[in-house]
């Protein structure tokens, strides 16, 4: 029982007997319904709570009319009571769920729709106001035709179209393209959705969702442009951009690749072709050193130039540069690079070495004639004086001026013009120095110990006016006239040892103050002992002067031993280098 009272105890009792039986919250409510109905008739519904005999609290929906008798009184009410507990917790949660549904679809700011298209109207969900700038009541008076009118009308035929096969053919729609908002602007949108069917088969309803993808498409172009300005300029580019792993296997090649090297990139990435295969064997060691340093030091940047032969078999120059990415320990990732062709520039720069080597060769030529010019100058205006003393002055600039001269020739034929073979400049130098004073000294014997010593045109000019001026005097004022005697020159490099240079055993001399790095000459005659009357380094001769002035030039120094033999050691580095 609803009430818990006896139908037997309320069947025939008055209306108040009734109510004095039921509960006071259902009385109040009978006497209020009850007589508005029966002083003017008719029929109501209403709800009520009413705590039961079980004493639960229920919901019922109570329906009650008044009825007349026979002449037209009022004389009764009937009435039904259905309990809807159940219906309105079943309705509370629905509205709950809708709400949370109403909630979810805002915050993910979508617009959900459903479209009743027999009557073409529809009810819509989400970020309404955000989105599309129409209030939530604005949006309910959408039509599924307003919706089609607010598609950009350049997209618009083409999302019909597609509606229209899906409707067809029960296929679910899934499109972009921009909606039109209240101001009049487009945001663009993903719509996805289905055509629902009813029962007999009929499309009667559209249910959809539409995303604002409007960021996305934005951040799309903007990526697509950069791609766009990527490609220009590789293709543009006229070089090779590269990716390689931790073991130098190439991951990734743009660009300039089959007009630098003949070869695609395919036969480059897939192996096919390995590319340090087609490297010049003299770059390989620069190539190595690459290698190397990319695998030890991390985050390392490297230049340089290599050759290599293309597929036609033409030889090319390119300069790369090349960074070797590393993780947070320092390992190598991946290594990364561009490289281009240099070949033209390589040309020119070869074609503006000879001509540079050519024109120099050339200026040497015209300085040898020069001088010799003025060395026969010399011999021709010695040959009006009587006078020995001037005679031998002259003779001695003439030897000097030569001694220049016999420098730029050997300039002019070798192949680099700033430095000369020394060893072959000596064996001419002294040549030549005993055939002026062949007279009284055929019996001088010349002993040279020089290595193929290549020296600049700074440090072998003043270098040949030294051994010049000691050779003269050794031929001048060492021997008498036709006695026996020796000349012995050497010149050796000074061999290097932990960044710094010793004396090697196959020079002769003893070390002595001043340099030890470099070269070392020794010039020593057995013509007996230097005259005890003349101070070296203070000498009142021109000859001795310059040595002495030269070797200071070359910033070196220079010892004499006198003895059975006179011996003058020079250290010395090349300055030409």
């Amino acid at each position: 029982m609803i009430l818990g009272i006896p139908k037997e105890k309320v069947a025939g009792c008055s209306i108040d007997e009734f109510l004095e039986k039921i509960p006071q919250e259902l009385g109040n409510v009978y006497k209020r319904t009850d007589r508005q109905l029966l002083q003017r008739g008719g029929s109501l519904i209403y709800e009520s709570r009413i705590m039961c005999s079980d004493g639960l609290l229920r919901q019922f929906l109570i329906n009650k009319a008044a009825y007349r008798n026979l002449n037209g009184d009022m004389e009764g009410l009937v009435g039904v009571m259905l309990d809807i507990t159940g219906q309105k917790r079943t309705e509370g949660s629905l509205l709950k769920s809708e709400e949370r549904y109403r909630l979810a679809a805002e915050q993910t700011g979508q617009l959900i729709y459903e479209f009743d298209l027999r009557n073409g109207y529809g009810e819509w969900a989400g970020a309404v106001k955000e989105l599309t700038g129409y209030t939530y009541n604005e949006m309910q008076n959408f039509s599924y035709y307003d919706w089609l009118e607010h598609i950009h009308p350049d997209e618009r035929r083409r999302v019909q179209q597609e509606f229209k096969k899906c409707w067809n053919t029960g296929e679910k729609f899934n499109e972009e393209f921009r909606f039109r908002r209240k101001d009049g602007s487009y945001f663009s949108v993903e719509n996805k959705g289905v055509y629902l069917k009813d029962e007999e088969g009929l499309v009667c309803k559209a249910l959809g969702v539409m995303k604002d993808i409007t960021e996305l498409k934005l951040s799309s172009q903007k990526l697509k442009e950069s791609e766009e300005m990527y490609r220009s300029f590789l293709q543009n580019f006229k070089g090779i951009a590269f990716k390689l792993d931790r073991n130098f296997t190439p991951l990734f090649m743009e660009g300039a690749v089959e007009e630098i090297t003949g070869y695609t990139e395919k036969d480059l990435i897939s192996g096919r072709i390995n590319f340090f295969n087609l490297l010049d064997p003299e770059d390989f060691s620069l190539l190595d050193n690459c290698r190397n340093k990319m695998s030890s030091v991390p985050n390392s940047i490297m230049e340089y130039d290599y050759r290599f032969r293309r597929k036609d078999g033409t030889v090319r120059w390119v300069h790369e540069l090349i960074h070797n990415i590393c993780n947070e320990n320092g390992e190598t990732e991946f290594i990364q690079g561009y490289a281009y062709d240099i070949t033209p520039k390589k040309k020119a720069e070869e074609t503006l070495a000879k001509a540079e080597a050519i024109g120099m060769r050339e200026i040497h030529h015209r300085i040898k004639n020069n001088l010799q010019i003025v060395s026969s100058l010399l011999s021709l205006q010695a040959d009006k004086f009587k006078d020995r003393d001037v005679i031998e002055a002259f003779r001695e600039s003439e030897n000097r001026v030569a001694s220049m001269s016999i420098i730029h020739e050997e300039l002019h034929k070798s192949e680099d013009t700033t430095s000369i073979d020394f060893a072959a400049y000596l064996k001419k130098l002294t040549s030549e120095l005993l055939y002026s004073y062949r007279i009284g000294n055929e019996k001088v014997h010349l002993f040279l110990d020089v290595d193929h010593t290549f020296l600049g045109i700074d440090t072998a000019v003043p270098l040949g006016i030294i051994i010049n001026e000691l050779f003269s005097n050794s031929l001048k004022y060492a021997f008498s006239r036709g006695a026996d005697g020796e000349i012995s020159i050497s010149l050796c490099r000074l061999p290097e040892i932990s960044g710094s240079f010793i004396e090697s055993s196959s020079c002769i001399g003893t070390a002595g103050p001043g340099i030890q790095t470099g070269f070392k000459l020794v010039y020593s005659d057995s013509g007996g002992c230097f005259p005890e009357n003349i101070d070296f380094y203070n000498p009142d001769t021109l000859g001795l002067q310059l040595v002495n002035a030269l070797v200071e030039q070359l910033d070196g120094t220079v010892e004499i031993e006198k003895g059975d033999q006179t011996r003058f050691t020079i250290r010395f580095e090349d300055k030409g280098f």
